[in-house]
């Protein structure tokens, strides 16, 4: 197990210094989606060796089953993100850098250490500040920059967080959240510290109201940048966030984490019910599906129980997968019509197919429409809320839901059925994708589709992943 942990991290790394090297050779193309490949195969193995709390690097390094199962989401999102994108940049750096950020990524989760959980976002916003800057012109400089200051921010309050955590750890001082999580005695300071570390991550997991970086720094990156970003940097940040709500629910009591997640949710699916109905871009319109989705996701773990914290985690890999693969869609689209305007779009059922149908997959997906498994994961959520007594909360969440479905459903719908005169359409190009590039892509989604049918296999990893988390099956 400490060889799958330490190869985790290398083969990435390695992967990026190789792209440095040989940054004229088309060959460092490939590199990011070998890297991909490498991290999901070091995740199924963890998963399949069942991890039981093996650690490396002196205790810094640790595999549970929460473990295992995110560095295989991170793998499998990466792997549609990379696998599925049209547009390469054809220079050594920027593969390097979408190496370095999965080996970022990979590292978030692997921490045992608080210290070297922020070490590790913080190389995640240093590694995709570059490559937002990738998407080009003076927009994508100012998201970049934007996205810099803001994320640099967040990063900050959880630093700051974080060290009061640990000054209230006393004379037996630790940064282990294992050990923080199993009843560690903690001072006073705990409480200010452990909020100000979750109001820190959750800056970085896109949630209202740190949330503005993210429609700018998702839309102007690359598509495989944004998919990465939106289907799994999120998450990763989130899974800080829940290992932060593990300490507080066992030293301060789950009223704590319950309230903040609870606004924080509510407040994200109120920005994304709002905005998404004026939105003119499509990549933005992905990006405040993002908010909205990482306000279920919020809510999920505010809601807590086996029941809501088990669809919060089947929920991330479903909500992963769709979205890389819609990103990398929006990026063949751009480079088809010349135009990232929705008004710009129309008739692509007719007029390509091939982008309509993921195009339509994708957002059903997250729409909640069946077989897609998102919306066994979002009912799950709902009947858990009713279940321990959020009611209004529950209810008000099913409202902001069923205003983000409209404006969704209204834009998507536009750029696929909608018919116009041909003096009116603008010229379209041909799909750019490979045939393996489509399959990819729709490979994500088909699995989004079969998330239901695989609940079951997964429901003794969900459980454990759970219990790590402290909640009882």
């Amino acid at each position: 197990m400490t060889a799958t942990i330490w190869a985790t991290l290398a083969l990435p790394a390695v992967l990026g210094l190789l792209s440095l090297a040989l940054p004229r050779n088309p060959a460092v193309r490939h590199t990011p989606l070998l890297a991909a490949l490498a991290v999901l195969g070091c995740g199924l193995a963890m998963l399949a060796l069942h991890p039981s709390g093996q650690t490396a690097a002196m205790g810094l390094l640790r595999v549970d089953a929460l473990t295992a199962y995110l560095v295989a989401v991170v793998g499998a999102v990466a792997v549609v993100a990379t696998g599925g994108a049209t547009t390469a940049v054809p220079h050594g750096r920027f593969s390097a850098l979408m190496c370095l950020f999965l080996a970022a990524m990979s590292l978030a989760v692997l921490a045992d250490n608080l210290g070297v959980l922020w070490v590790a976002v913080e190389a995640t916003t240093i590694t995709t500040a570059f490559l937002v800057a990738y998407g080009g012109g003076r927009a994508g400089l100012e998201a970049a920059w934007k996205y810099v200051v803001l994320g640099s921010v967040g990063v900050a309050i959880a630093f700051l967080g974080i060290v009061l955590l640990y000054a209230a750890t006393g004379t037996s001082a630790t940064l282990s959240w294992v050990e923080l999580s199993n009843g560690h005695e903690l001072a006073d300071t705990a409480r200010i510290g452990l909020a100000l570390a979750v109001l820190g991550l959750a800056t970085k997991a896109g949630l209202a109201p740190m949330h503005s970086w993210l429609p700018d720094a998702h839309s102007q990156a690359p598509a495989q940048v944004s998919g990465l970003m939106s289907g799994v940097l999120l998450s990763v940040a989130f899974a800080g966030v829940l290992r932060l709500k593990a300490i507080a629910d066992a030293a301060l009591g789950p009223e704590l984490m319950r309230t903040l997640l609870t606004i924080a949710g509510l407040l994200s699916l109120l920005v994304a019910a709002t905005l998404v109905l004026t939105q003119r871009n499509f990549k933005r319109l992905l990006a405040y599906s993002s908010i909205e989705h990482m306000g279920i996701i919020a809510l999920g773990a505010a809601i807590g129980g086996p029941l809501a914290t088990a669809a919060v985690l089947l929920h991330i890999l479903g909500h992963g997968l769709a979205k890389a693969g819609l990103f990398v869609t929006a990026g063949r689209t751009l480079a088809a019509t010349g135009s990232h305007e929705i008004h710009d779009v129309h008739s692509l059922l007719t007029r390509a197919p091939s982008l309509a149908r993921p195009w339509l997959a994708g957002t059903a997906a997250l729409l909640g429409f069946p077989p897609f498994g998102l919306i066994l994961t979002e009912i799950a959520i709902v009947v858990a809320g009713f279940q321990r007594g959020m009611v209004w909360v529950t209810s008000a969440a099913l409202v902001l839901l069923l205003l983000a479905f409209a404006g969704i459903a209204r834009h998507v719908l536009a750029m696929t059925l909608t018919r116009h005169d041909p003096p009116t359409v603008p010229a379209m190009g041909p799909d750019p994708a490979t045939r393996m590039q489509r399959a990819v892509v729709l490979a994500g989604l088909a699995l989004v589709a079969l998330l239901p049918a695989l609940a079951w296999p997964l429901a003794g990893a969900l459980t454990a992943a759970a219990g790590v988390l402290g909640v009882a099956p």
